[in-house]
Parts: structure tokens; C-alpha cells; sequence
């Protein structure tokens, strides 16, 4: 089933919209967490699919997309301002046990990328922000303005897979000791053009800023690390059957939710690893999650939706409960 190509009142098109929302929910009782509101387009189609009995529960660190949120008048709805790696604790707080599924959609907003003053585009010129809650921490000029060289090259380097890091680290410290700040996307962009050598522009339509841009709004928003962190607490939230949807648009978010969900679906590889030596089947852990789906958008989909083509979305079950391994006697 492919994705709706309508976009929702902000012009804000959900990616795999409708694929996501058929593999998440599978009980119309049950209550179900959309931990990435954004314009609420999968949330609205997971209350279309929910029984009066249903109940969801949508994140967002976004003030923006908060107060959209705020405009949904369902009582089966409720929304929190917060980032997901805050989903167990805020769960439990509303006095939530266990929920039937749980979405993550990750990555930036179509409104957030279209909004200058959030400093997320290269298209246009504003402010150099992109924080993904505008009221809370470092933005990304402040961080640029002391980041040591090593740094930069590192978040570059490792968040942009960016082989020219090193020389766009050296020349944004370079800008700052003659004075010149970083405080606007058009001077990040820049001195990065200025640091890449024009005859290894491999893709002449991609600004050759893109990677250190997309680095930059990870490393400033900990978008792997809060990953990471988000990924342990929905598998820990979910009942048993529950299903964890994930929807990633690079190669970074995708391996680490590709590898958590392997780590819980294999669990007697790591733990032979670390013994070192042979067990018996009763002393294998048991699986807390079996992979169900790995599903890309289709060329329709990518046709209405260009955002939408290096997306990938994983499924995953939860089948049983952790397993805690018994202290070596």
C-alpha cells in the first residue's frame, strides 16, 4: 500500500504515510505511541485506524509541532513536548505500562527544513540554529564558534561522511581567528564551498555544504545518541506482539536501528561472544525482537514525494521478555 500523496494543511508530506501506520497498528483497542508528531500526518492516520477504546500518544520536541498537535481535538489524543528519549519515563508518568506500538520517524520536517529561521536549508539564508527545540541548548553557530579543529573534523567526518572534513575544519577555525563569525547558513555555506576543491564536486546538483550541514544538525541535536536511547525504551514499553516502526532517511540512522534490532533478534551471538564458550540451549537467551519488514518507498511515492527516496522503513515484533544473564559462578 503506497503512502497518500496529499500533503496535510502544512504541506508536509509523511513518508511511507500509510505502509507505516498498517504494520504498527494491530489491535484497534490498543494504545499506540507516535514519538515523532511533526505535522501529524501518521498520527491522524493512526487515529482513523483506532477503536473509541484506542488510545495515542504523540512526542515532539518542537514547539511548533506541539501546538500543531494541540489543534487535533480527539480525546483518544494526547500530546507531550519532549524529546522520545524521554518516552519511558513520560509513559510511565501517564500511567502507561506497556503500548501496542510504537513509530519513529526520523529526520528533519518539511516545515522545519522550509522555515528560515530554523537554519536547517542551504536554500535560504537565516539565522544558524538548527535545533530541533529553537528554546532549548547550544545552537549550531555558538557550537561552531568553539569547536576545536579536531572536533570538526571529527563530527564532520563522522556525521557527514564527509572526506574533505578535516580541510572545512581548518577553515572555519581559520574564518574565526581573522574574525569573521559563522552565525548565518549562507556563512556555513560558504566556507565550506571555499574548502572543497570544485573538481572533486562529484554531484553538480548537490550544494557541497549538504554534508556538513546534515553533520553540524546531528551533532547539535545528539540525533544518534537520542536514537539510540529512544530505540531501548520503545522495545522496553512494548507488550508482547507489539510492534516497533522505524523510518530513517541516511545510511547512520538506518545501521543503528538495523543493528538494534539484529543485537534483540540474535541475542545468543553477543552473549556466546562474551563467554567464550559453549552453551546449552536452555542457557540461550530468548529473542525480545524478530525483524518483520524492511519496506522502501515506491516510485509513485517518490514522484510525489522527493524527500521520500532515500527513506527506509524496519518493523519490528516484540516476541518475549528480556532475558537477564545469571552471574557466572
Amino acid at each position: 500500500m503506497s503512502a497518500p500523496t496529499s500533503p496535510n494543511a502544512s504541506g508536509h508530506r509523511s513518508v511511507l504515510a500509510a505502509s507505516a501506520v498498517e504494520h504498527l497498528v494491530t489491535t484497534p483497542d490498543g494504545t499506540y505511541v507516535d514519538a515523532t508528531f511533526g505535522r501529524g500526518g501518521h498520527s491522524r492516520l493512526i487515529l482513523a485506524r483506532l477503536s473509541a477504546q484506542g488510545r495515542l500518544v504523540a512526542f515532539d520536541r518542537d514547539p511548533a509541532a506541539v501546538a500543531a498537535a494541540q489543534a487535533i481535538a480527539d480525546p483518544r489524543f494526547h500530546v507531550e513536548h519532549t524529546a522520545f528519549s524521554h518516552l519511558r519515563a513520560t509513559l510511565q508518568a501517564l500511567q502507561i505500562d506497556a503500548v501496542q506500538g510504537v513509530l519513529l520517524d526520523i529526520g528533519v520536517s518539511s516545515p522545519q527544513i522550509d522555515d528560515p529561521l530554523r537554519g536547517f536549508s542551504l536554500r535560504m539564508d537565516g539565522p544558524l540554529d538548527m535545533r530541533m527545540d529553537p528554546s532549548h541548548g547550544e545552537t549550531a553557530a555558538e557550537w561552531l564558534a568553539r569547536a576545536t579543529v579536531d572536533e570538526l573534523t571529527q563530527v564532520i567526518r563522522d556525521y557527514g561522511e564527509e572526506r574533505f572534513a578535516a580541510s572545512i575544519a581548518k577553515a572555519i577555525v581559520a574564518r574565526r581567528a581573522a574574525g569573521r563569525s559563522l552565525s548565518t547558513t549562507a556563512d556555513l555555506a560558504a566556507v565550506v564551498a571555499d574548502a572543497i576543491p570544485v573538481k572533486s564536486r562529484k554531484d553538480a546538483l548537490q550544494h557541497p555544504a549538504t554534508r556538513t550541514f546534515q553533520a553540524v544538525r546531528i551533532h547539535v541535536n545528539q540525533e544518534l545518541e537520542e536514537l539510540a536511547l529512544a530505540l531501548e525504551q520503545a522495545a522496553s514499553m512494548l507488550a508482547i506482539g507489539g510492534r516497533l516502526v522505524v523510518i530513517s532517511f541516511h545510511s547512520l540512522e538506518d545501521r543503528v536501528v538495523k543493528r538494534f534490532i539484529d543485537r534483540r533478534a540474535h541475542p545468543d551471538r553477543a552473549v556466546g561472544a562474551a563467554r567464550r564458550l559453549p552453551l546449552r540451549a536452555a542457557e540461550l537467551p530468548r529473542p525480545t525482537l524478530l525483524a518483520v519488514a524492511r519496506v522502501l518507498p515506491g516510485d509513485e511515492e517518490i514522484a510525489a514525494n522527493p524527500r521520500a527516496r532515500s527513506a527506509v522503513m524496519r518493523v519490528a515484533e516484540r516476541t518475549a521478555e528480556p532475558w537477564r544473564e545469571e552471574p557466572l559462578q
